[in-house]
């Protein structure tokens, strides 16, 4: 079909290979710095979509209602990674496209996910910084802290397996919107590819290890603000529970572990295995003829 605006799943696949030939060559301080972008991005999209809904979280008969409206709001931190320019850990699992064809080295793609991981790392943690000083968790009679704290304290409390199979079905839908990104031609159709999967996993109350490295860390700093712990209507134990260790080994070494399976494997490797392997086997039959 000529003029059409959209790319087939093969031609997507291709692309996607191209892409993370062109990821893993970039420098590394331009691999941090785009991180560092792409941290700070979702970690806007998590405050809004926090800023929005937290009335609602802190009901529970207006959760779910609560989950839609942030879920609508944070696709628009993917937006701007794919669209502004950003490299995003999670979606850079779909680098691993790039070995199974042969095009992209193992220490290449781990190299790019360890600058990319670092880099959106300190974004996070710089927009949770200046959230928590910025008194804006006072909106709302302190209500916006309190539930900042009841969030990073729930996740902290996920069992390994848990965090594990939530990070899984995470970036399935993460890699999802990306290729379905990778797959429209114009901004628009982007916009739409991205939107309506991400709504999807937030409404789903998934979890990726990139947002957590904000919705965690400003728990754990709001908690000192004696107002919104006791806005988050916690126990002195669950307080406690809420610190840098728990946030590390409780959610995000599982959370990434999820991620990475569900990127790289259910998105990355399905569809390599399907539009990609046969093609190739074909070609080198080919070449050998």
């Amino acid at each position: 079909m000529e003029g059409k605006n959209y790319l087939t799943p093969g031609e997507i696949a291709e692309t996607t290979i191209q892409t993370g030939m062109k990821k893993v060559r970039l420098a590394w301080l331009h691999q941090l710095l785009l991180g560092i972008l792409a941290g700070a991005f979702i970690a806007f999209a998590a405050e809004g979509s926090n800023m929005a809904a937290f009335n609602l979280f802190a009901k529970p008969e207006t959760y779910g209602l609560g989950k839609v409206l942030a879920g609508a709001i944070f696709g628009t931190g993917l937006m701007l990674v794919v669209l502004a320019g950003g490299e995003l850990f999670t979606g850079n699992t779909l680098i691993v496209m790039g070995i199974l064809d042969g095009k992209v080295k193992v220490r290449e793609m781990l190299k790019n996910w360890f600058f990319v991981y670092l880099g959106n790392l300190i974004g996070s943690l710089l927009i949770a910084h200046m959230m928590v000083q910025s008194g804006l968790l006072n909106s709302g009679a302190n209500v916006l802290g309190g539930v900042t704290i009841k969030i990073a304290s729930y996740k902290v409390g996920l069992t390994f397996m848990q965090a594990f199979y939530l990070g899984i079905m995470c970036n399935w839908l993460v890699c999802l919107a990306v290729w379905l990104a990778y797959g429209a031609k114009d901004m628009v159709g982007k916009i739409f590819g991205i939107f309506f999967p991400i709504w999807l996993f937030i409404t789903s109350g998934f979890e990726h290890s990139i947002a957590n490295m904000y919705y965690i860390p400003a728990g754990i700093m709001a908690k000192a603000n004696p107002a919104w712990a006791e806005a988050s209507h916690l126990a002195a134990e669950q307080l406690a529970n809420l610190n840098w260790s728990t946030f590390i080994v409780n959610n995000l070494i599982p959370v990434t572990l999820g991620n990475i399976i569900g990127g790289s494997m259910f998105v990355g490797g399905v569809y390599w295995f399907v539009y990609m392997k046969n093609n190739k086997q074909a070609s080198v039959k080919k070449m050998a003829a």
